[in-house]
């Protein structure tokens, strides 16, 4: 019991840790709280490519109808973002996902979606946590079924709809690279976007459960083929998944792998285009969506790190995206969870609209260059709060030779410079280090803000 522990976006671990037991102890502790929490709805269960993934699934969905509750199931490894559409639209009680998402083969996870589709936030976590025991099954004749359903239609139907709200979902003659990393987008995210219309090479489309060696994360070293053919001409547009398909990266022409930032400053100007609204980022997310939303009369709304909180902030503000520098988006009228799928989609229609290239340089040329990079400092979880208390009292008037304007706290320190530049340091969610960011107008100002924010940092832990 005690090495389960749902953290930034559900529980993950080694397949050590990971264990059939400890994820029985997970479904009737979500059985319990649906129970009390009054729900009586169905529950879906969804799982990624891994090989251990599918089996799992089931172990969870065993508990649950030996509960009560009838369960639904893809006949295949689907992504998250299926399933939190599959939770609104049918009006279920709730989902669980296996997933580590972009993490190792070796790993494995669970994470459980309430029932508006949006991740759930400390208090429904805790109350799982409160609830981990033992599966207590009910009396056999009141157990509830357990049936394969489609997840894949409904949620293409609504995605090529919602498109259409905002621009064109056709995308005839755009040639496009799709890169699955041989996780749970393949046979989605390609038929979605050939559906529409486009041409699409699919590269990594076959299931591996290892993924070929690689972690299933769509950062730029791992998309070098992807990359190569978009910058040799073959395709128009690279667009790539991570494992669970909940987030996305974007290759183009000119630029090679598309920094997320200027994707998220990219996508809310042609979202603007036709709709209104205030963006939602996290305090590591560049400027740049501020300086769009200036231009546009709207505003942006800051939150702390984790998409649980962007979600709650769209809710709140009604807002017309979210999203967050690593590659994770949603846009109203949808579910206020990333999805990786739908926005590979609008990426391709801005794209198809205009260049994304030419979008980006259009708006550095409306609104200065800016540039962004971190680094992270090993920090024990232990002594992640002491090193942040001790780092409140030493926090400078001047960092690499400016003035600091103002600092926020929202999550950890984000130090707002005179230039418009900053620096952030605050706990990683998901591993024993403090993460170090910083933005700026060039990158070897972005080098020494980073130096300096790591100056700070090393001598406390």
């Amino acid at each position: 019991m005690d090495a389960i522990s749902f953290g930034t976006d559900g529980w993950r671990a080694t397949l050590e840790t990971f264990t059939a037991p400890r994820v029985r102890m997970v479904g009737q502790a979500v059985a319990t709280h649906l129970r009390e929490a009054g729900h009586s709805a169905p529950v879906a269960v969804c799982y990624d490519a891994r090989e251990t993934s599918r089996g799992f699934a089931e172990e969870l969905a065993r508990v649950l109808a030996a509960n009560g509750f009838d369960v639904l199931l893809p006949e295949r490894d689907r992504p998250t973002p299926l399933l939190a559409w599959a939770i609104d639209e049918r009006g279920l009680a709730g989902g669980l996902m296996v997933t580590a998402s972009h993490n190792p083969a070796d790993y494995n996870g669970v994470k459980f979606i309430p029932d508006d589709g949006a991740p759930a936030l400390p208090e429904i976590t805790e109350s799982i946590e409160a609830s981990l025991a033992e599966p207590e099954p009910l009396p056999e004749e009141e157990w509830g079924t357990v049936r394969e359903v489609d997840f894949v239609d409904s949620h293409a139907e609504h995605a090529r709809d919602l498109t259409a709200e905002y621009g064109s979902d056709t995308l005839d003659g755009l040639d496009i690279a799709y890169d699955a990393m041989h996780g749970s987008g393949r046979g989605v995210t390609d038929d979605l976007l050939s559906r529409a219309g486009a041409s699409v090479e699919r590269l990594r489309c076959e299931r591996r459960p290892d993924f070929g060696g690689t972690p299933p994360e769509p950062s730029a070293e791992h998309l070098s083929d992807l990359e190569a053919r978009v910058r040799d001409g073959e395709a128009s547009l690279g667009i790539a998944n991570d494992g669970d398909a909940d987030r996305l990266a974007v290759v183009t022409p000119e630029r090679g792998y598309l920094d997320e930032n200027l994707f998220f400053a990219a996508l809310y100007d042609y979202l603007l285009e036709s709709g209104s609204g205030p963006a939602v980022r996290t305090v590591s997310t560049t400027f740049l969506v501020d300086r769009v939303a200036e231009a546009h009369d709207e505003e942006v709304v800051e939150t702390a790190v984790g998409f649980k909180w962007v979600a709650r902030a769209m809710a709140e503000h009604d807002a017309l995206v979210g999203g967050e520098e690593s590659g994770g988006f949603s846009i109203r009228g949808h579910v206020r969870e990333k999805d990786g799928v739908l926005v590979a989609l609008l990426a391709a229609a801005a794209e198809y609209e205009q260049s994304l290239d030419d979008r980006v340089d259009r708006l550095l040329d409306e609104h200065g260059a800016i540039h962004q990079s971190k680094v992270s400092v090993e920090c024990p979880e232990s002594e992640k709060t002491r090193v942040l208390d001790e780092l409140e009292g030493e926090l400078p008037e001047r960092v690499a030779g400016e003035s600091v304007a103002e600092v926020v706290t929202e999550d950890g320190f984000k130090i707002l410079l005179d230039s418009g530049g900053w620096l952030l340091v605050r706990p990683s969610g998901t591993e024993p280090v403090l993460r170090v960011y910083a933005e700026a107008e060039s990158q070897r100002r972005v080098e020494e803000l980073l130096a300096a924010g790591r100056e700070l940092v090393e001598p406390l832990v």
